[in-house]
Parts: C-alpha cells; structure tokens; sequence
C-alpha cells in the first residue's frame, strides 16, 4: 500500500514538472502576442496616420515576425538527437560491466569496446566517457542533460525559455531565433521611438494607444539588451567551435585536455553549424554537415585516435559523470551530467 503511495506521488510530481516546464514558454509567447496586438493594431492601425507608413511597416514587421516565430518553434520541438544504438552496451557487455566489481577491469572493459567506436574524448582522468544512466559510451560532444534524462548529441545546454536541449539537431535554429528575435526587438524600438517622443510631448491623444506604444518600446529596449548579449555570446562560441559545456569545461582528448581541439579556422567552424550552403543559412532548414556523432578535429597529431593513443591515466581534475552545477544566463540554463 504505502510503495502504491509513493509510486503515484512520484507520478504526480514528474506530470506537474512537466506542466510546469512550459511555464518560461508560456510567458515568452503571450509577451510575443501582446506585442503583435501593439504593434499591429494600437501603432500602425490606430497610431501612424500615413497610408504609406502603415503599409511598409507591416509587411517589414511581419517578415521578421515569420521568420521570428519559426525558428523559434523549430527550437522548441525539434527533439534532440541521441546516440545512435553502436554507441550502446549490448545486453551481454552490460551484464559483465554490472557485475565486474574492479573499477580497474570496468574501465579495461570501456576501452576495449571503445576501440571499435570513433571516440576521441575521455574523462579528466583519462577514463572512456561513460554514461551510466543510459548505459552507453558517449561520442565526442555528447553529454548527459539531467532535465531530459537522456544523452545528447553535442550538447550545448538546456534551455527552459524553449524547454529543450540545445544540441546538434537544434543548434542552428536556436542562434537563428537568437538572431531574430534581436532583429524584432530592434525593428519595434527603432518605429516605435518616433511615437513614443509624440506621446511623452503630448501631440497625440489616444490614451489606450499610448500605454502600450511606451510599454512596447521598453519591453523591446528590455528583451534587446539581454539578446544582443546572449546571441554575442553564442557568435563567439561558434566562431570558436565551441559548445557552451566546453566554453566551462575544456574537453580532454586521448593526448591531453585542449580547449581548441574542435578548432578548424573562423569560416569552417561556421559551417559546422550552418552548413556549406550559405543559401540555407538564414533559413531554419537543417543543414549542419554530419551526424553528431563525430566531428573534425584542429590536429589528428593533438588529438589521436584512441585505437593508436596510450591508456595513461591524465591527472584526475575532472569527474565526466558528475551532476553539473546548473549555469544561468538571461535565456539559457545549463544542466548536464
């Protein structure tokens, strides 16, 4: 009786977590609503008085605004992608590995498997990475997000303003709706402006039209600020090659810990994440090169491949398999094991 209890307690309490992780999305979308009402028909149909000015800026607001929208319903429900089923224990290995109780043999175990795997990582002690939740040995990039209890192929972080992983299956539409979304804010303060200026002088009287006119310019100034620093921030990382988890945490190759192991010149690491189509790259279509299971490296001398590396141990400064501390920024949480 009391373990029925507990289990429908814990049913309970997974369903109202799910609930509730669509609370940030929720907001995010009546805020966009909010500001299409405004926008749309308290500015360009109440306000602007110029047939000429209405039009254009309507069809300017609503070219941004679909492609706004877009890519952030392309963040929101693309799923990410997960190692594929080589990358997993088989029933036999995993009984062996459960069973073996020398942490010495576990580990002689990974790295025999390993060597039929492209894996080029390891553990800050040198170890195969490992995950012990999904049983799997993980491909290079590919960590564990304990918000969706799953492994996720070059995973950046975990986002709760799209209740998603952002990883390699989403990456790309994730910075395009960055990218938009900073363009929004910006096409709404810079028409705004003007009207807010009349408003605050007084030279026109609509009252209900001029709250949101003066709400509309600081919510866009308020989103544009933080945006622009987050999407600044992203640039950077792509221009890098980097995820976010190793923009905190260098990754450790077969011959050491490198933070530009994945490093392969400005415009080539754009196309990691964008694609040799630069018609594609302003479009949320995917068009990332490969399958997220492997990636270039800057030097096959500065990361070898483990079926050619030694097996000494590196110093144990990191522990792969351990709980991340969650890491916040103004639209981004990072959550990975």
């Amino acid at each position: 009786m009391r373990r029925g209890w507990k289990m429908a307690l814990s049913g309970g309490l997974r369903c109202c977590r799910r609930v509730l992780s669509w609370v940030p999305v929720l907001v995010i979308v009546l805020v966009v609503l909010w500001s299409y009402y405004a926008y749309v028909f308290e500015l360009c149909l109440v306000t602007v008085m110029s047939p000429a000015e209405k039009v254009i800026y309507l069809i300017l607001y609503h070219a941004i605004f679909v492609f706004f929208a877009w890519t952030y319903w392309k963040s929101i429900f693309t799923l990410p992608q997960q190692p594929n089923q080589k990358f997993h224990l088989s029933y036999t290995d995993k009984e062996r590995y459960e069973n073996e109780e020398r942490p010495e043999v576990q580990k002689q175990m990974l790295i025999d498997m390993a060597k039929k795997l492209p894996v080029y990582t390891r553990t800050g002690s040198g170890a195969v990475r490992f995950c012990d939740r999904c049983h799997l040995i993980k491909p290079d990039r590919c960590h564990h997000c304990s918000v969706c209890a799953m492994c996720v192929l070059k995973m950046d972080h975990h986002c709760p303003w799209v209740n998603n992983c952002i990883g390699f299956s989403n990456y790309k539409f994730f910075l395009q709706f960055l990218a938009y979304s900073v363009l929004y804010c910006l096409y709404i303060a810079t028409t705004v402006f003007s009207y807010f200026i009349k408003y605050w002088r007084g030279e026109l009287p609509s009252l209900r039209s001029k709250f949101h006119v003066l709400f509309l310019l600081f919510v866009a100034c308020m989103f544009f600020v933080s945006l622009v620093i987050l999407f600044g921030y992203h640039c950077w990382l792509v221009s890098r090659n980097k995820t976010t988890l190793e923009a905190f945490c260098t990754p450790v190759f077969t011959s050491g810990p490198e933070k530009n192991g994945f490093n392969l010149g400005f415009i080539k690491n754009i196309q990691q994440v964008f694609g040799d189509n630069k018609k594609l790259w302003l479009i949320p279509i995917g068009s990332s090169p490969g399958d997220g299971h492997s990636f270039p490296m800057r030097s096959m001398n500065e990361s070898q491949n483990p079926l050619l590396a030694n097996e000494e141990p590196w110093e144990d400064n990191e522990d792969d398999n351990r709980d991340y501390p969650e890491v916040s920024s103004s639209l981004a949480v990072e959550t990975e094991t």
